[in-house]
């Protein structure tokens, strides 16, 4: 943890009016986790705060403290904020903050904390670890550096974030020290047993269903060693559920013996597909296949959203792995 920006952080907070909490588009447990715990350590500082997201957040995590205080409205954006901590998010078009920060004042500082290895620092202050396994992760170490305690609410925020960004503590975003914190988390009181059941064991017929529709129909591509998959807008009518269902699969897929990375495909609505990339491979980086088709993320976990249909995308995949593997031969 860098002292010297950890510090500046906090005087920041301490210091602020009004601060404005912004986790990234379609936020997950990590994204959430951040900015709850935040959202609690403000109201014990008697901070006045709002939160903004781009996009509702997911049911599931619904367990979260303050997730109902989210607005999508970008009304929000009118208030005088002086202090704007965007969390989890690589950068500003990720978060839905562009506009924001174009036409922010000069009295607002923006805080950007991260653990993507593509973020583009875009902050007044940027604390960005890529080698931390969740923004929780470095929440925790910067309220330690801060002496901000951390209860039983702060702990469970924080937790969601590590247990959901390290797949339940089996991939490679897991260890020593992120199992380490985790342990203290749970001894603060961390409700370790509620997260595991909410997000990984809670799942209806209908959502198993659904994966098996995906499931059935993995193929791989034998040249770039892919296995992929795909679920349309059609399954999820035909089995009456939700985009979110389909979160688990990608991890899922990791237990595959074969292929050096697995990809699943998402129709969206208005034309768009929705791609994540996932490996345990030491020797892949699919951050940089993602990045090649707008996306980013991480070196074992990377995502992308782009026009097209599923034959259309699929083709426009496998130019952007032919093109990371010429780069990466030169």
């Amino acid at each position: 943890m860098p002292e010297r920006i950890a510090k500046q952080i906090h005087n920041k907070i301490k210091n602020s009016e009004h601060v404005l909490l912004v986790p990234h588009k379609d936020p997950d447990g990590d994204a959430l986790g951040s900015v709850t715990a935040l959202m609690h350590i403000l109201k014990k500082m008697s901070k006045k705060h709002s939160v903004f997201c781009a996009t509702d957040a997911d049911s599931q995590l619904n367990f979260l403290p303050y997730v109902e205080e989210l607005t999508t409205d970008e009304a929000v954006w009118k208030n005088p904020f002086d202090l704007v901590i965007i969390v989890d998010s690589g950068d500003l078009e990720r978060a839905g903050m562009e506009k924001f920060v174009k036409n922010k004042k000069d009295s607002t500082t923006v805080i950007n904390i991260d653990h993507h290895n593509d973020n583009t620092h875009f902050g007044d202050l940027n604390l960005v670890i890529p080698s931390a396994s969740s923004t929780t992760h470095i929440l925790y170490d910067l309220f330690k550096a801060n002496n901000v305690e951390i209860d039983s609410q702060t702990a469970t925020c924080l937790l969601t974030g590590l247990i959901t960004d390290t797949g339940n503590f089996t991939n490679a975003a897991t260890t020593v020290e992120s199992l380490d914190i985790a342990s203290d988390l749970v001894r603060k009181g961390g409700d370790i047993k509620m997260i595991k059941r909410l997000v990984f064991q809670d799942k209806s017929i209908d959502t198993l269903k659904l994966w098996g529709a995906a499931l059935s129909r993995l193929s791989k591509h034998d040249a770039h060693e892919i296995v992929y998959t795909y679920l349309t807008q059609d399954d999820l009518k035909e089995y009456g559920v939700n985009e979110s269902e389909a979160k688990g699969i990608a991890n899922f897929m990791n237990v595959l013996n074969e292929g050096k990375a697995a990809l699943i495909l998402k129709e969206r609505d208005q034309g768009k597909i929705k791609g994540s990339f996932r490996t345990t491979q030491d020797d892949i980086d699919v951050s940089k296949i993602a990045r090649k088709l707008g996306g980013g993320g991480h070196k074992k976990a990377a995502g992308f959203s782009i026009d097209g249909n599923m034959e259309e995308v699929l083709e426009k995949v496998w130019q952007a792995i032919e093109e990371h593997k010429n780069n990466e031969n030169k």
